[in-house]
Formats: C-alpha cells, sequence, structure tokens
C-alpha cells in the first residue's frame, strides 16, 4: 500500500461571476505591519474584513483590516502562501463574494461576485489556479451545481463543468485531478482540470455511501473516500478505496464500534502517515443514536472518533466518545493533541457543567498531556460551534474560533493558556496562518 499523504480539505463554495473582465479595485486595504509569523482572522460583523495577529506573540496590531466583503468568514491559502482567498457568503443585503489577499503587502487585489454560497474552494499545487463548488449555481435546462476553474494571475474564469449540488471538493497532490462530492449523492465525480471547458471533464462514479472528501496516496494512484453514510442520509459510514487508474473501487473498510448494535460514523477526516481520524455522529431512524458512554455529561447523545490504518484498511480503534453535532473542523496540533470541532452540537450551560461543539483526542499512546490521558477525550469548558481550528506550527498552542471567539490553547495542557488576545472585538469565523 502507497503511503499516504495528508491532504486537508477546505471547506469552502465555488463558482463566480466576476465583477470586471478581471479584477476589481479594492475599496481599501491593510497596511504593511512588517511581521514575519502572522495569522489572519475573520471578522463578519462591522466593521467586518480581515484581521492580522503576531502569531508568535499573541498580539493582534492595531491596523485597519483588509477589506474582503460584507460577511467575510471562510478562507483558503495557496499551497506557497502567496494569496489568500476570503468568502464573504451573502444575506439578504449583500452578494456572495471571493477576495482575493496578497499576503506580502496585506492587502486585497481583487474580488469576485459569486453566483451562490460556497463551502469548498481548492487551489493547484503551484498556486496558478482555483476551483470553486457551487452547488445552487444556475445551469439552464439540468439541476443547478457547478465547477468553476478561476485563473488566480488574471482573475478570470478560465471555464466550468457541471455538477447537480456539488458542495465538497478534495484535490490530489498533482492537481491532475479533482473528485466532487454532491448533496444527497451515492456518487463521486471525477474532475480533469485540464479538459475543464475543452472537451470531457468528468466522469462519475457510483458505489458510495454519501462521499464527502477523500485523502490521496502519495502517487496519486489511489483515493480514499471518506462516506458519512446514515448521517448524510445514507446507510453506514465508512472509508472506501477508489483505484483512479480506472476509476474502480477498492477495499472499504466501515468506521464503526464492534457493539452488539454497531454505530458508525464519519462527516470529517484527517490523515497523518497512514493513519486516518474520522469524527462523526452516529444516526439510527434519522436521529442521533450513540450515548455518552464513559462520560460524566448531562448530554444525551454524542459523536464518535474512529482510528484507521489506511495501509492495511482495518480499524484501529473504535469507540473513542466525543461531542456530537456535525463535524466539519478537525487539526492536529503539537503534542499529538488532535482537536475536533462541529456545529449544532448539544450543548450545556449549568452551574455544574459548560460543554459545547470542541473535543481534544490525545493521540499519544503512553503519554498524559495536561489531565489529558493517553487515548483520552477532553471536553473544554466552552459553549458554541467551532468554525476554525489553527495549529500554530512553531509553537504548542492552537487557535480556536468557537462561538464567534478566538482562543488559545495550550496543547501542553488542553487548557486556555493565561494570555488571550482582548483587543479584538467582533464575530469571528476563521482563523489561518499566512508565513511558513
Amino acid at each position: 500500500m502507497k503511503r499516504v499523504l495528508i491532504l486537508l480539505v477546505s471547506l469552502l463554495p465555488a463558482s463566480l461571476v466576476l465583477l470586471s473582465c478581471g479584477y476589481s479595485s479594492p475599496s481599501s486595504s491593510g497596511g504593511g505591519t512588517g511581521l514575519k509569523y502572522r495569522a489572519f482572522i475573520t471578522n463578519k460583523v462591522a466593521p467586518a474584513g480581515v484581521y492580522l495577529i503576531n502569531a508568535q506573540t499573541d498580539v493582534h496590531p492595531l491596523t485597519s483590516p483588509i477589506s474582503a466583503g460584507d460577511t467575510p468568514g471562510m478562507m483558503v491559502l495557496t499551497p506557497n502562501r502567496t494569496l489568500t482567498l476570503v468568502i464573504s457568503n451573502g444575506t439578504q443585503f449583500s452578494v456572495n463574494q471571493l477576495t482575493i489577499i496578497n499576503n506580502a503587502t496585506e492587502s486585497a487585489v481583487g474580488s469576485i461576485a459569486l453566483p451562490g454560497f460556497t463551502e469548498s474552494i481548492v487551489v493547484s499545487p503551484d498556486g496558478s489556479a482555483a476551483y470553486a463548488a457551487i452547488p445552487t449555481a444556475a445551469v439552464v435546462g439540468q439541476s443547478p451545481g457547478v465547477v468553476k476553474a478561476i485563473s488566480l494571475s488574471s482573475g478570470t474564469f478560465t471555464g466550468e463543468v457541471e455538477v447537480p449540488s456539488v458542495r465538497y471538493l478534495s484535490i490530489d497532490n498533482s492537481g491532475n485531478r479533482i473528485l466532487g462530492f454532491s448533496d444527497n449523492s451515492d456518487s463521486v465525480a471525477v474532475i480533469t482540470p485540464s479538459n475543464i471547458g475543452i472537451g470531457k471533464a468528468v466522469t462519475p462514479v457510483s458505489g458510495f455511501d454519501r462521499p464527502v472528501a477523500a485523502f490521496f496516496s502519495s502517487d496519486d494512484s489511489t483515493a480514499y473516500v471518506v462516506n458519512c453514510g446514515a448521517e448524510c442520509g445514507g446507510t453506514t459510514a465508512s472509508v472506501q478505496q477508489l483505484n483512479l487508474t480506472d476509476n474502480s473501487l477498492g477495499s472499504k473498510v466501515a468506521v464503526c464500534t464492534s457493539d452488539p448494535t454497531p454505530q458508525c460514523a464519519g462527516s470529517v477526516a484527517l490523515v497523518n502517515g497512514s493513519t486516518m481520524y474520522l469524527a462523526g455522529t452516529p444516526y439510527s431512524g434519522g436521529v442521533a443514536s450513540q450515548p455518552c458512554t464513559g462520560q460524566m455529561t448531562a448530554a444525551t447523545t454524542c459523536g464518535l472518533l474512529t482510528v484507521v490504518d489506511l495501509a492495511s484498511m482495518t480499524v484501529k480503534n473504535s469507540g473513542i466518545v466525543i461531542t456530537d453535532g456535525y463535524h466539519n473542523r478537525i487539526a492536529l496540533g503539537a503534542n499529538g493533541q488532535l482537536f475536533i470541532g462541529g456545529r449544532t452540537c448539544t450543548e450545556i450551560a449549568t452551574s455544574m457543567e459548560t460543554r459545547g461543539c470542541l473535543s481534544i483526542y490525545n493521540t499519544l499512546p503512553a503519554t498524559t498531556v495536561g489531565s489529558n490521558p493517553p487515548g483520552g477525550v477532553l471536553i473544554p469548558s466552552a459553549t458554541g460551534d467551532v468554525t476554525s481550528i489553527e495549529p500554530i506550527a512553531k509553537r504548542t498552542v492552537a487557535y480556536v474560533i468557537q462561538n464567534n471567539s478566538l482562543g488559545i490553547y495550550d496543547t501542553a495542557t488542553d487548557k486556555l493558556q493565561p494570555l488571550q488576545i482582548t483587543n479584538l472585538i467582533g464575530q469571528f469565523v476563521d482563523v489561518k496562518v499566512v508565513d511558513f
């Protein structure tokens, strides 16, 4: 089995309509701060924009935000981190917009109006092109849904392909294939970017179970597709191999517990080497069905984390109880701490317990981190949805946006560090480190 590389799936929408034939002039821009290790954070309320953080010292410099639409939210960085793409999903008073920020100058260099909301944008490995999934984009005579190709050097569309209800995208290591995942579908759209606009670019492959994401072997011959299963209206959550040389299906492993009545779940995943971590909430008969076994909590339903060995396509560890909700954020921080976040979970805020949508799993096999034992799960005392998790690579901290606020976690203790940023005021959505 080939070695598997981490491929982070960026959940941001697609399909774009330009405000002009090229980039539009930004209305405002940030100044050059001179910071060497920066994070960008989006604020969706006035004064809306992209704010800067010194990611080395956890200080917000007193600079004006970079303009990026009326409600800037999710961000995607190009692989070389020269550009940041910012999505502003519209309201009844504003348009859907993609803003492109030059990271070196800390300024917006263009903006593009989108024909609908987006949750997924992927970028080619060389940073020259972006591909956006727009599930509601109108298509004449067919169901809505397209994937748009955009040149990041010119800010223009280079083509589009029709993929009904496409919501999520994954791109391989070479940039030669994109896999598209649609709502309420058991098929994967295999897209050839070089054929977009000039020939047959999409091949549908059936046999999946509500697929939502994919990860790729180092030689791009195999995709490991995450099937969401019952949580997304299907049957059984699993990991399914897809042979990309001929689009045939390979081995499959269900991500379930071994209880007399197995519980299966997997809506978000992360790959580290040949190990895949999958988080989700089991459903049966349309309702959440996993009890909070082993946890002292007032919550009546929980989620599950499953660990899969992709080299052997076997489950290494199952039945790891986490918070419930729809899990769509996952990141591995320092000290082997895996942060898992979601939305619409069971929230508890009483004198006895505070609980929201964040779980921290200790992946270390023999080391206790803070109060988190090997293989243990810690639920921080914080409420609200988790919209972003960003480990700070040069340090032992992780930035987490929960309930529209930024929290800085010390991965040596799995607790909020004493120093937090107090001069950041707003409703924050996403945070990204833009420097290597």
